[in-house]
């Protein structure tokens, strides 16, 4: 039988030990937790802004590092992605396929902005050097970075990108998996249900493939 190019990447496992489904939870649970802490951390500093704010003179810059309008913008992404992280748990964990979508779409989202981000610094490898100018002067081994060879550096910050997106693609189909089974066993238990029902639906009569033929439909089959 043919099958689907995309089968040969299905698996019940991940992480080579745990269930896709529960490798689903654990992951909506960790980006559950960090995206509750960002959320406490951008209250904290819409509450208190003198402590979060960093001023002009600080940074070497004609900005600021966050105003108002910008931490409200971060509150409200943090909220929605506690909202698609929490549902992404709620749906592997009562098995609803249909709530693990949002979370995949995030995670299919997040995997394009970091290919993007490699494409350009592969492309425009001088971005990497204005970068690095634009940071505080008080900025941890800035100094130190901006000492190694270009080349070098551009080929250790794509070594990492990759990294990161070879991760990330895993997460990625370990989500879609857990989609896939859910999906699966929740077509399954509909069939079940069909095939034990002791009632029989009579189909219309239908065409012999073979022979060009209408043809009765075969006797019903009836459970004992």
């Amino acid at each position: 039988m043919l099958s689907s190019p995309w089968a040969r990447f299905y698996s019940n496992s991940c992480c080579l030990c745990c269930h896709v489904r529960t490798g689903t939870i654990i992951l909506g649970v960790w980006y559950l937790i960090i995206n509750s802490v960002v959320l406490l951390i951008l209250l904290s500093a819409l509450t208190d802004p003198d402590q979060y704010h960093l001023t002009s003179a600080e940074l070497g810059g004609e900005f600021e590092f966050m105003d108002d309008a910008n931490m409200c913008i971060a509150t409200a992404i943090s909220l929605l992605m506690i909202l698609i992280c929490a549902m992404a748990t709620y749906g592997a964990y009562k098995q609803h396929a249909v709530w693990i979508i949002p979370f995949f779409c995030y995670q299919i989202f997040d995997f394009a902005l970091n290919t993007l981000v490699a494409i350009s610094v592969l492309v425009y490898p001088s971005t990497i050097q204005d970068y690095l100018h634009q940071l505080p002067s008080n900025f941890p081994y800035k100094e130190e970075i901006m000492s190694v060879n270009p080349t070098c550096l551009v080929v250790i910050i794509l070594l990492f990108i990759s990294i990161i997106l070879a991760f990330k693609g895993y997460l990625i189909s370990c989500v879609w998996n857990c989609y896939r089974y859910i999906s699966g066993r929740n077509n399954s238990d509909v069939l079940v249900y069909i095939t034990t029902n002791d009632t029989a639906v009579l189909l219309p009569p239908y065409d012999d493939p073979v022979n060009g033929t209408a043809k009765d439909p075969p006797p019903p089959y009836v459970s004992a």
